[in-house]
């Protein structure tokens, strides 16, 4: 059972799993202030099958993370089941999570993740060999639809509720919409109206009063954060205080931003592959582009980061911006929740 959904009263936010974003390293921060539930970047269930060591280094987590599931992608129902055996196997995760959602088309051209969308008899063939497989709870992630032409997500999420999907994601944007436009709470709502199993809710969500907006809109049992944490990952912090007490409290600091760079970059070296230091950084260089959003001089800050490779080069970029701060009229030093910007989930 997913424990962390049987309290009612409970409203757990959860970090998206986005490729290339929700490592080891980055759920750790993230769960240290404050998402609830993680899931980690894809992974192919031909990899899983092949044994494939890198493929198998993204479902590894320590348990403090936990409850953590392992989302797989692909499109062989009999090839999903061994893989997910697999996985259970190796670290026996809180749950499985199925990828019926990228819109990549790297993903979609092998009819993995949203394409699935377009074939239900399929989708639900892959949805129930896993739930048959393995002893944990399976759940879902999904979109709308394909397109505006084909918005399908209420009869999706019956057929994964029908076949023992435990619990269903839902990004409210077509496939073809990408990141564009705004997410379709309404859609979302409808799930959640038309199913006895969770809806949980992603799309557009950056602040605590989206958060509360949705919880109290929408028969939602949670909600999920991908874009804003991969810029904010104190967005699980703020958005708790906000469902607590109305009022969103004081953004993170500068200090605290540079902190939290240096700190998943150490980290991240550590994890990496023999310690390589270089080819970390290198590696981080999007991920520190996306945590100077909100930052005084961030699009300075881009350019710089695109050519960092060492922590001594970061942290000569960090004082010399401190620095700089104190040249800034006070309105310019100011500091604001960052909005949703950018690729993600």
């Amino acid at each position: 059972m997913l424990h962390w959904l049987q309290d009612k009263s409970a409203f757990p936010l959860y970090l998206a799993p986005m490729a290339g974003v929700t490592d080891y390293v980055f759920r750790q921060i993230c769960h240290e202030l404050g998402a609830d539930v993680m899931v980690t970047e894809f992974v192919s269930a031909e990899g899983i099958i092949q044994q494939d060591e890198r493929t198998r280094r993204y479902t590894e987590f320590p348990d403090e993370q936990r409850p953590v599931g392992v989302q797989l992608f692909g499109a062989n129902p009999e090839n999903l089941a061994k893989a997910a055996q697999k996985v259970v196997a190796w670290k026996r995760p809180d749950f499985i999570d199925i990828n019926f959602g990228c819109p990549v088309n790297k993903v979609v051209s092998r009819n993995g993740g949203s394409s699935l969308l377009r074939d239900c008899p399929l989708l639900g063939s892959v949805a129930e060999a896993i739930v048959k497989a393995v002893d944990v709870p399976v759940t879902a992630k999904i979109r709308v639809g394909w397109d505006q032409q084909s918005i399908n997500a209420v009869e999706v999420c019956k057929l994964l509720e029908n076949v023992g999907v435990q619990a269903v994601a839902i990004h409210g944007r077509t496939r073809s919409q990408g990141y564009t436009g705004e997410a379709n709470w309404d859609i979302i709502g409808e799930c959640a109206d038309n199913v006895n199993i969770p809806v949980i809710g992603n799309g557009d969500i950056a602040t605590g009063a989206d958060v509360q907006k949705r919880k109290t809109e929408t028969n939602v049992a949670g909600v999920m954060i991908g874009r804003a944490a991969m810029q904010y990952p104190w967005v699980f912090r703020d958005a708790k205080h906000f469902l607590k007490t109305g009022e969103l409290p004081e953004p993170a600091s500068v200090q605290e931003r540079w902190e939290l760079m240096r700190r998943h970059a150490t980290l991240a070296i550590e994890r990496g592959h023999k310690g390589n230091e270089r080819q970390t950084l290198t590696g981080m260089r999007s991920r520190l582009m996306a945590y100077s959003k909100g930052l005084p001089g961030g699009r300075t800050l881009r350019t710089q980061f695109s050519q960092v490779s060492s922590i001594s080069e970061l942290e000569d970029i960090a004082a010399t911006h401190m620095a700089s701060l104190d040249d800034l009229p006070e309105h310019q030093r100011s500091l604001s929740h960052p909005q949703i910007s950018g690729k993600g989930i």
